[in-house]
């Protein structure tokens, strides 16, 4: 019974993991169409998900029962988690989508189960293995050809710059700390009463900047298909896959979490590609595989722990 109980709950973490990095491969393509629209501000559209997903998890909230209370001693923890899994991640990802292709946005996106597993030899003292070394060499090989096509290459370079990728690497690296550090505190309240709070915190953060933000913003001049399409980032992935990612969190390893990244540059390539939003070229091809290569090695091969 108790087998059958852990393998339901495994089963049931991977399912909410594959729906949320399903829901974040759209996603990268909505924000692209919304940063070239050049309407909504990168910080404008980070303050519409904040503010309209507290507002949808405060409402649920309501109806839970019996109503949970955050103890005193975590709300820091929370509060620094809400900052490195809301505020960082989303801003930096808002920031870069303006400054690379979809497709190679989901690439680099790939690197943070690679991250996640420093951090964790780092914060809980893993073993770095021999196969998770040449995972990591053959992974930054990959980047570092991308930062070459998009410095070296004239068509490269008006669609991908040095600080896109800097942006999405700073990206992974506060993610892959939010699903490393935090899943003690996660596990011990409901996904509800968590994610109210850190999106309470995130909106809090984000207020100083949103007067601003939005008035540099043209949201007037907003069509309608970009609406929806920031609709889809509100509701979809930001208050739907932020419910899904703690439950997958609950249940499986942090590594494993973030392996679900893997369904991302999948999702993105094949749409960004028949939009015509993006190219395939053979750097792409070669980058890509040896990306996929590195995360493959830190994940599947058998592990022989460094002397």
């Amino acid at each position: 019974m108790e087998n059958d109980k852990l393998k339901n709950g495994v089963l049931t973490g991977n399912l909410a993991c594959f729906g949320a990095y399903a829901i974040f491969g759209f996603n990268i393509i909505s924000c692209k169409n919304i940063a070239i629209d050049g309407n909504i501000t990168p910080m404008a559209l980070f303050c519409l998900r904040s503010f309209g997903a507290m507002v949808l998890f405060w409402i649920w909230s309501l109806f839970e029962s019996p109503h949970e209370q955050i103890e005193r001693a975590d709300m820091w923890k929370v509060a620094l988690a809400s900052f490195l899994g809301l505020f960082l991640t989303q801003l930096s990802f808002l920031f870069a989508i303006t400054k690379t292709t979809a497709i190679d946005a989901s690439i680099l996106s790939t690197l943070t189960p690679i991250m996640t597993l420093v951090i964790s030899a780092i914060v809980i003292k893993e073993r770095i293995t021999w196969s998770g070394v040449a995972g990591i060499a053959l992974s930054l090989v990959g980047v570092f050809i991308l930062i070459f096509n998009c410095v070296s290459i004239n068509s490269g370079a008006d669609s991908t710059s040095v600080w896109g990728i800097v942006g999405m690497i700073v990206n992974g690296i506060c993610f892959a700390s939010y699903v490393g550090i935090f899943k003690p505190v996660i596990r011990k309240y409901s996904v509800v009463t968590f994610m109210k709070w850190m999106f309470l915190f995130s909106s809090v953060m984000a207020l100083p900047f949103s007067f601003g933000a939005f008035k540099v913003s043209n949201l007037g001049a907003v069509s309608m298909d970009v609406m929806w399409q920031v609709a889809y980032v509100v509701v979809c992935a930001t208050f739907i896959a932020y419910f899904l990612i703690p439950i997958g969190q609950k249940r499986l390893r942090p590594v494993v979490v973030c392996m679900y990244t893997y369904v991302q540059p999948v999702i993105a390539m094949v749409i960004a590609l028949a939009l015509g939003l993006d190219s395939l070229t053979m750097l792409k091809v070669i980058a890509s595989v040896l990306v996929f290569t590195g995360v493959g090695l830190v994940n599947f091969v058998p592990k022989k722990s460094l002397r």
